[in-house]
């Protein structure tokens, strides 16, 4: 097995860190003190990704992306993740993936001005009372008239506010399982703007200041048939077969953030004196760097190895729960060592230690809390010797 990279994955990480780095870098404590990201920088920094050949990267080429496979989407990912994420993800936005699960119709009308950046995609979901487990999800679609009638409420809807349409999934019917009755799910594009639905402003995060997320209401919601994706009670089919590796997403942007505190943390040890000697000369200080590199390694071995098991068809659900779990906890870890090595000095927001720890606690519940990825992993472990 070769570790290296090729030419063209160690251009994409480099082109990919020198827009991060300059680009967006810049404009991170003005996004992190007002919470808001406003539409006139989005577009100017937008237009340069564009130029950059980083929008929509994760799209395959036919459709305008760069056709990056999953190993080194990771790696661009990673970089990405080192800024801001509402900067990162909404002014070098990468359409969902299920776009490209839609007919020829509903690509032009929704996944090709998403990959132009002419507007943006957002999923829905999740519900107040229905988060890991989606099938407890009560917003319903009924038939009515050859159209379907949408009712219910989704909640912690990211970039809604700024999103042309919505994917949203509803409950549309139930079926009977050994288990007995299980909703039937379908997945509809929903314009803003249609009757019936409105797009409320959600909660205020203590992470990912700027990346906003919002409550979307259906209130007898008329979309046409036309609009729904895939097939009728057929919503999860749609989700588990285009989805794709979010959760080795989530884990690669973790990896991103981590090198980046990581970097500060040994930065600081150097240069910082006490007790008349660098800091970084005492054991409580150089054994947490030293760990903080070991767990980092770690991490980033197991997401770049589920992202090659990815392109080669092997990657197992266990593969990326125990990827997604890894980073995750240990962005956390790394965060919060990388703050005790700096003292007050780390919960000032002169540093981007502060925002990198807060931002890190959402990481182990979206996409999957790490409990889900523990029952992934031990079930997997138990059913291999009949458990």
């Amino acid at each position: 097995m070769h570790f290296g990279l090729t030419e063209e994955q160690q251009l994409i990480v480099d082109t990919t860190r020198s827009y991060v780095e300059n680009e967006l870098y810049p404009h991170e404590r003005e996004v992190e003190r007002s919470g808001h990201l406003h539409m006139d920088l989005v577009k100017e920094l937008q237009a340069k990704a564009i130029a950059a050949g980083l929008y929509a990267a994760n799209m395959p080429v036919e459709v305008g992306g760069a056709g990056l496979d999953t190993l080194t989407w990771l790696l661009y990912e990673k970089e990405l993740g080192r800024a801001n994420y509402a900067l990162h993800w909404t002014c070098v936005a990468r359409p969902s993936n299920i776009l490209l699960a839609g007919s020829d119709e509903q690509k032009q009308k929704y996944l090709y001005p998403c990959i132009r950046g002419e507007t943006w995609d957002c999923l829905a979901m999740t519900e107040p009372g229905a988060g890991s487990d989606l099938r407890g999800m009560r917003a319903t679609a009924v038939e009515k008239g050859g159209d379907w009638l949408l009712n219910g409420t989704k909640h912690f809807i990211s970039h809604a506010d700024i999103a042309g349409f919505a994917i949203c999934f509803m409950a549309s019917g139930e079926e009977e399982t050994p288990r007995g009755k299980r909703k039937k799910i379908t997945a509809f594009f929903v314009d803003k703007g249609t009757k019936g639905f409105a797009v409320r402003d959600g909660y205020r995060n203590v992470s990912h200041r700027g990346y906003t997320n919002s409550i979307l209401e259906f209130d007898d919601c008329r979309v046409p048939k036309e609009q729904i994706l895939g097939e009728v009670h057929k919503g999860f089919e749609v989700a588990n077969s285009w989805l794709g590796a979010t959760r080795l997403q989530v884990g690669a942007t973790c990896l991103g953030r981590a090198d980046r505190a990581l970097g500060h943390a040994i930065e600081y040890a150097a240069q910082r004196e006490q007790f008349g000697q660098q800091i970084g000369k005492f054991q409580g200080v150089s054994f947490k760097l030293a760990d903080m590199a070991k767990e980092l390694k770690a991490a980033e071995l197991m997401i770049l190895e589920a992202g090659w098991k990815y392109d080669a068809g092997t990657v197992t659900d266990q593969d990326m729960a125990m990827a997604k779990l890894k980073a995750t906890e240990m962005l956390a870890f790394v965060a919060d060592e990388a703050i005790q090595i700096h003292g007050g000095m780390g919960l000032m927001d002169d540093l981007p230690l502060e925002r990198i720890w807060r931002d890190a606690r959402v990481e182990r519940i979206w996409e999957g809390t790490s409990e889900i990825q523990r029952h992934i992993i031990s079930r997997a472990l138990l059913r291999a010797v009949g458990g």
